[in-house]
């Protein structure tokens, strides 16, 4: 995912001299093709990612498109204050691109997990959140990025995560996918633990439930019809994220469905259940031991579906 975004974000500059990549001194190694190729272009900013956005905002205002990038959990929290007013408040076309998104940087911490950026960036007014659940999504995402004027957040999981969309799938911001079908619940899915969802889903048909699997790409805007359908068509719905349930996908799904007056389908949020993950380690021993494996959400849905209203 990270990988793609770099080679994306390569060729955009190569057909576009507004293209800057600002980095809060990230990036070794895998801006090397761009940094080469465009050192008056590529500016790395040290640790200072409430200076780095600033400056952002001073060159979308002059009529660049700056791509900043940094760590998720410092460039969306230390530069609140920066987002908020120098780039959400003047519309700036400012791309954010936080690398490491919910527990991805297992091995370093909770101060480099971000299981809060969703909740601090959808509250900011002209703020549109992309969270990719694959290589094609961030390929997708990064274009649409640069084509959208506006302020702009991308979540981006590190490196490794498998294909699960089609090359050719038709891209829209605030559109979500509908990977699987089914009619006894739905899961709905945010970035690349999505991947956990297709394998709980497969498990599921396995033991005679039909469900349905949905990536929804974009957070803000979020696609309401999608969601509507779920609460119209099939049993139940469990959201799944890597984020606090506090404010995140799982919150904005409640919203719409409550806004909606669909209270009485069966619902439930899977993520960190308002809590740090201070325990250290690999995605997939992270997710057993937060319960959001393959598994846990294979007996979550089993549950709900058999829970009465």
């Amino acid at each position: 995912m990270r990988d793609v975004f770099v080679r994306t974000l390569s060729e955009l500059m190569d057909r576009d001299e507004r293209i800057f990549l600002i980095t809060a001194d990230m990036g070794y190694f895998i801006f090397d093709a761009i940094k080469k190729k465009y050192p008056r272009r590529f500016i790395n900013l040290g640790i200072a990612e409430a200076n780095m956005i600033g400056v952002c905002a001073g060159l979308a205002l002059s009529g660049k498109i700056p791509f900043a990038y940094a760590i998720t959990s410092f460039i969306t929290s230390r530069a609140f204050e920066q987002i908020k007013v120098d780039v959400c408040y003047h519309k700036a076309n400012v791309k954010i691109v936080g690398i490491g998104s919910g527990i991805t940087y297992g091995t370093s911490g909770p101060t480099h997990q971000s299981i809060a950026d969703i909740a601090i960036m959808r509250s900011l007014p002209h703020m549109t959140i992309f969270s990719p659940a694959d290589p094609v999504d961030s390929l997708k995402i990064t274009k649409a990025a640069y084509e959208h004027n506006g302020p702009v957040y991308i979540r981006l999981a590190k490196q490794g995560e498998p294909v699960i969309n089609k090359d050719d799938y038709k891209f829209k911001i605030g559109k979500g996918v509908e990977l699987r079908s089914g009619k006894d619940a739905t899961i709905i899915a945010t970035g690349s633990i999505i991947n956990n969802a297709l394998k709980a889903q497969e498990e599921l048909e396995r033991n005679g439930l039909k469900v349905r699997v949905i990536n929804m790409h974009t957070l803000k805007p979020i696609d309401k019809d999608i969601i509507l359908k779920a609460a119209e068509e099939t049993k139940a719905i469990l959201t799944l994220e890597e984020h606090n349930v506090l404010g995140g996908l799982g919150s904005i799904v409640a919203e719409v469905l409550v806004e909606e007056a669909k209270t009485k389908i069966k619902f439930r949020r899977l993520g960190l259940n308002d809590t740090f993950c201070l325990d250290y380690g690999s995605d997939e021993c992270l997710h057993r031991k937060y319960q959001l494996d393959s598994l846990y959400i294979t007996q979550a849905i089993k549950t709900l579906v058999r829970e009465k209203r």
